[in-house]
């Protein structure tokens, strides 16, 4: 059926900034022949109709009383107060049909269960879902294997196997499968589990995490074994210290954000259906624990709409939430019924609990309109009153609809059993809003702001200054905006220790590496206080955060009943690959102002006589990035240097595919041999004029290989030089930074006591690229987003 050109000429328009028009024509609308053919408006009005229409037939509704809630529903999203989750708003209407986000499936202890599994993970990618698989049930590596005689290879080599059937299927073009993989602690494989994801290139398309359980925690504050336990035979077969292992996923968290942690017992003792069975893992971003075989849709009511002015002052319209909150409960409930499940299984177990998923996106937004820090007890209280407030108001709705359409299947034996009647079996939860709070122009889920402002280049070339809205709002109101200053916010990415901005403005504005670990978790225990599933959220820290303040992290969070935690130390994943010919140097002489730079080694290595160890990559560079047509779509190949010359090299291929890997690692070596000494000319002369049959064959192509396209843009800037005095950073040092950060702090409580460490400039080559865009991406609730285009990725 089609849906274009059918919203009536009464109903709102949809009011999107120019990137959100990107994001939606990019990803979600309707195509055909490469050209889009469906505007916003026709998006939401095809989502409204399909889960409206599902009360014809489903409860007897007539034909008026469904064209009035399709436009309660349409209303709703075309003013940007609620968006569900992606695969609803790409899959209704069309023949696809797959409405939901979230799935688990069960990894049993067989070889014909195993690849089951895998491919059942690879329908519910192709449909535009996720995975979490718990291999917790699979026997340890070595033991025997009676029907074969031989002996089990183990969870992790499993997991590999599924990550490789990930990345060979992708979701309708617009969506790459993401997978959670979580191991109990107590598995005798989990030493090799939490270390199976040191290489960044290794299990690509999963997050993972370690099923943490009471009794390990437990033994971690007595500092004693714990047991391990064979799940074949649910023996002990054997003890670890309970402090070493702690210590070991603290370990690899600090080095690139893995493993994340989850309280196993935590996720059941908020299982509703218990009868059902345990709980054993999560969606991949780990805020919806699900049974084996269980979906759920989600969606997220945008916080920002929900302010309005009183008597001159900013406060929470709690009426248009609540009408909001009824409104999203109800439209999740009929998209259980107009979903099109990819299996069977899927289907009964979803629809006999009628899970979903509702929760926000723009607090940061909402506190920044409240003019209340994210780093203070305000935002807390805030944090706790708002979701409780949803969840009550959500609970309301799902006794209204229990009572018009009957409970939730498996409401006898569940915890509500005799207590209240409900719909649905959970209502809430608190996802990572990615690209739906790009749609809706608010900050993402329940997370801080990233950058007060930012510098775009833009494809001709010329660099423009993305200021967020509400600072550029609050600047021209408070009159200290000037385009001179907001460029200088976008230089030093941080609002921090500017003169010119209100000290109270800097709270307000107070962006994620500026908020102590702390309050990162005191804002997620909050949500998760009055949250029936769990809250995705990252807890940033600082590239110079040390090991013992990530596992503070860790105890505080076990603490305040978190569900789960992910953390990330700012550049970790980037230093980790870039660092690579630098990590056997323990045995040479470092100088002085080198060694704060050198990472430390994971095991002692003495080089050959003559080795040269390449100097290590520098903190802070400036480039510039040019895209070249190949033989098999574009190539984006970037150039920095520092101030004694080009250092490095990054290469990203285009949405059409090509030899990504290759390109990476000709890429790699030529940074490496920059760093060593060796001359431009040299390293050129070696790669220019190699040959690939791709670009010979296609016409327009004016570069032999991705290797001579490398050379050609390095000569090319080599010979016109990169002048590295333009670079634009603070002059102030960190310690500078840090006092300014505490005396901010102690005017307001904010606990603002770290500085940002990166610094951001309109030429400054981003740690870590799109790539798709080549403009930097955030580190967000176990996923990486850009803002610039809208490309995310889980695992």
């Amino acid at each position: 059926m089609s849906f274009e050109g059918q919203v009536p000429e009464t109903w709102p328009k949809v009011n999107i900034t120019p990137n959100a028009r990107v994001v939606l024509e990019k990803r979600y609308l309707k195509q055909e022949n490469g050209k889009v053919i469906e505007t916003p408006e026709d998006m939401i009005y095809r989502v409204a109709s399909v889960v409206a229409e599902i009360e014809k037939d489903k409860y007897g509704k007539g034909t008026e009383e469904i064209q009035t809630l399709t436009s309660e529903f349409y209303t709703m999203m075309a003013n940007l107060e609620f968006m569900p989750n992606s695969p609803t708003l790409m899959n209704a209407g069309r023949d696809l049909g797959q409405l939901s986000a979230c799935f688990v499936l069960p990894v049993e202890d067989s070889m014909e269960e195993i690849f089951d599994a895998i491919k059942n993970a690879a329908i519910i990618h192709k449909s535009g879902g996720g995975t979490g698989f718990s291999f917790s049930r699979l026997r340890p590596k070595n033991s025997m294997v009676r029907s074969t005689g031989g002996v089990a290879s183990g969870p992790v080599s499993f997991m590999k196997v599924f990550n490789s059937a990930t990345e060979a299927v992708k979701q309708g073009g617009t969506r790459r499968g993401a997978n959670m993989g979580i191991l109990r602690v107590d598995h005798p494989d989990i030493l090799e589990f939490i270390q199976c994801k040191e290489d960044n290139k290794e299990i690509t398309n999963f997050n993972i995490s370690v099923g943490i359980t009471e009794e390990f925690m437990l033994a971690v504050r007595e500092d004693r074994p714990y047991d391990l336990v064979d799940p074949h035979t649910g023996k002990a077969v054997g003890q670890l210290s309970a402090t070493e292992i702690f210590n070991k996923i603290v370990d690899h968290a600090w080095q690139n954000g893995e493993p994340g942690i989850v309280f196993l017992d935590r996720l059941n003792q908020g299982n509703p259906t218990p009868l059902l069975g345990e709980i054993e893992a999560t969606n991949p971003c780990g805020e919806q624990p699900l049974l084996p075989n269980e979906a759920c849709n989600l969606g997220s009511i945008n916080l920002k709409l929900m302010v309005t002015e009183k008597k001159g002052k900013m406060v929470i319209d709690w009426e248009r939430l609540s009408r909001v909150t009824r409104s999203a409960v109800h439209f999740l409930d009929n998209v259980i019924d107009a979903n099109l499940y990819p299996l069977p299984i899927i289907d009964e177990v979803v629809k006999g609990n009628r899970k979903i998923g509702l929760g926000v996106m723009g607090f940061a937004d909402m506190l920044i309109l409240l003019q209340t820090s994210y780093a203070t007890e305000e935002a807390v209280e805030y944090a706790e009153k708002v979701m409780k407030f949803i969840q009550t108001e959500a609970r309301i709705e799902s006794q209204r609809l229990a009572e018009e359409r009957g409970t939730f299947p498996n409401y006898e034996g569940s915890v509500y059993d005799g207590v209240m009647k409900l719909r649905n079996a959970t209502l809430t939860t608190i996802a990572p809003t990615g690209t739906i709070s790009m749609i809706c122009s608010a900050s993402s889920g329940v997370e801080p702001l990233f950058a007060v402002a930012y510098t775009k280049t833009v494809m001709d070339g010329t660099a423009l200054v993305e200021v967020n809205p509400l600072f550029e709002a609050f600047a021209k109101e408070y009159g200290f905006y000037s385009p001179e200053l907001m460029q200088k916010i976008a230089d030093q990415g941080t609002v921090l220790g500017l003169s010119e901005v209100p000290n109270w403005v800097q709270e307000v504005f107070v962006t994620a590496q500026e908020i102590a670990p702390e309050w990162h978790i005191r804002i997620q225990a909050a949500f998760q206080k009055y949250t029936d599933n769990a809250v995705s959220k990252t807890i940033n820290f600082a590239n110079s955060a040390t090991h013992e303040e990530i596992a503070e992290a860790y105890r505080l969070a076990d603490e305040l009943q978190c569900k789960g935690l992910t953390v990330y130390r700012d550049g970790s994943r980037e230093e980790q690959v870039l660092s690579t010919g630098t990590q056997g140097a323990q045995s040479q002489e470092v100088k002085p102002e080198e060694e704060s730079s050198m990472s430390v080694p994971s095991k002692p290595f003495v080089p050959e006589v003559n080795t040269i160890i390449p100097r290590p990559r520098p903190t802070t560079t400036i480039g510039v990035t040019e895209k070249i047509k190949i033989g098999c779509g574009n190539l984006y190949v970037s150039v920095n240097a520092d101030e004694k010359g080009i250092c490095e090299v990054f290469t990203n291929t285009g949405r059409a595919g090509g030899c990504s890997s290759q390109s990476e690692a000709t890429a790699r070596l030529i940074s490496i041999s920059l760093r060593s000494g060796l001359s431009v000319d040299a390293i050129t002369e070696q790669i220019k004029g190699i040959r690939c049959p791709a670009c010979m064959r296609r016409e327009g192509v004016n570069v032999t290989s991705c290797p001579d396209a490398i050379a050609r843009v390095i000569k090319k800037y080599n010979d016109v030089g990169i002048n590295f005095t333009d670079i634009k950073v603070s002059s102030e040092g960190p310690a500078l930074k840090a006092e300014k950060a505490k005396e901010i702090s102690g005017q307001r409580n904010a606990a603002i006591e770290k500085p940002p460490v990166k610094k951001t400039h309109a030429n400054v080559a981003p740690d870590n690229a799109c790539p798709e865009c080549g403009m930097s991406i955030n580190h967000e609730s176990g996923c990486v987003v850009c803002t610039h285009c809208g490309y995310s990725k889980c695992g």
